[in-house]
């Protein structure tokens, strides 16, 4: 008999929750390894995945970052090419009288954008060079736990308009873009507002886990590599929610998306679009982007993952 979408069957289960364990085993025993006199093995690999990931990242910033008089005019241009082109909001005009782009305090001295990068090429290619094994192993349990690719990828619009294909573990049912087979007429309404549904039925059992624990994100560190996302940034948005933002569209998209942000550690899911709330978490960040309010997001964000306000929506 077949099985609900957000169910699992016995033999399932316990091969998915044996394969989550191993990969934690297996986390755990590289961690140790380092303290074992591995720790020179694990740098120089860190190191080979900087060096490759920066080389990556300093062309596609040559590519696509617009001239300061370009800056408003290109992204807008940007952005409604990519929403022509997205599964949903084709019909979404864009308002071309956008307001100015001013940099903050610190987005003007040096320092802070050294810093930053710094630390988009240290702490990724750790998580790259330690992860590779035990993230493995958790696609391996998505693929038991649901038939399908564990991997998704998903079309969301990156820095200056420019579209950005993010890298994520698959959470839901391979067929989850067929909307109108799982969600309800009001979940229907409540995605197209949000893009995202209170208890959605797509969700498997083993993506329940990992959005929880925000685990699915894990490979977009890939994507930080390439410089096309930071770790702590405005989250990237599906083209359709950019009209949320309005006149704010380019200034919006003048800082690198990231994994983690103001928005998803001030109020994760509780602030929607409909309200402005999101808009503005999101905003305020780009206005006053600083090294104080990045530490701020990355140690909240751990409290986000694994503390009594997780959420998986």
């Amino acid at each position: 008999m077949d099985t609900a979408p957000g169910q699992r069957n016995g033999v399932r289960r316990i091969a998915s929750d044996a394969l989550f364990a191993a990969a934690g085993v297996s986390l755990a025993a590289e961690i140790a390894s380092l303290f074992r006199g591995h720790a020179k093995t694990f740098a120089i690999a860190a190191a080979g995945v900087a060096v490759v990931g920066e080389a990556v990242a300093y062309t596609h910033d040559k590519l696509h970052k617009p001239t300061s008089e370009q800056l408003i005019a290109e992204t807008h241009h940007n952005a409604q090419a990519v929403l022509s082109s997205a599964t949903y909001g084709t019909g979404i005009v864009l308002d071309p009288a956008q307001d100015p782009v001013v940099p903050g305090p610190h987005d003007k001295r040096w320092p802070y954008h050294a810093v930053k990068r710094g630390f988009d090429v240290a702490f990724p290619s750790a998580v790259v060079a330690l992860g590779a094994i035990p993230t493995g192993l958790m696609c391996a349990a998505i693929s038991v736990d649901s038939p399908g690719k564990p991997i998704f990828f998903n079309d969301r619009v990156g820095r200056y308009g420019v579209p950005l294909r993010i890298v994520k573990l698959r959470t839901m049912v391979s067929d989850a873009e067929d909307l109108e087979k799982y969600l309800t007429s009001e979940q229907l309404e409540q995605w197209h507002k949000e893009h995202k549904v209170d208890n959605d039925p797509r969700v498997t059992t083993v993506g329940r886990f990992l959005r929880r624990t925000s685990l699915d994100e894990i490979p977009q560190f890939l994507n930080v590599l390439l410089g096309q996302m930071s770790v702590i940034g405005p989250r990237p948005v599906e083209p359709d929610e950019l009209k949320a933002y309005g006149k704010s569209v380019a200034e919006f998209l003048s800082v690198t998306p990231g994994i983690t942000g103001w928005w998803q550690v001030k109020a994760r899911n509780n602030a929607c679009y409909d309200g402005g709330e999101r808009q503005h978490l999101e905003l305020e960040y780009v206005q006053d982007r600083s090294l104080i309010r990045d530490a701020e997001v990355f140690i909240e964000t751990f409290s986000a993952m694994f503390g009594k306000q997780r959420s998986g929506r």
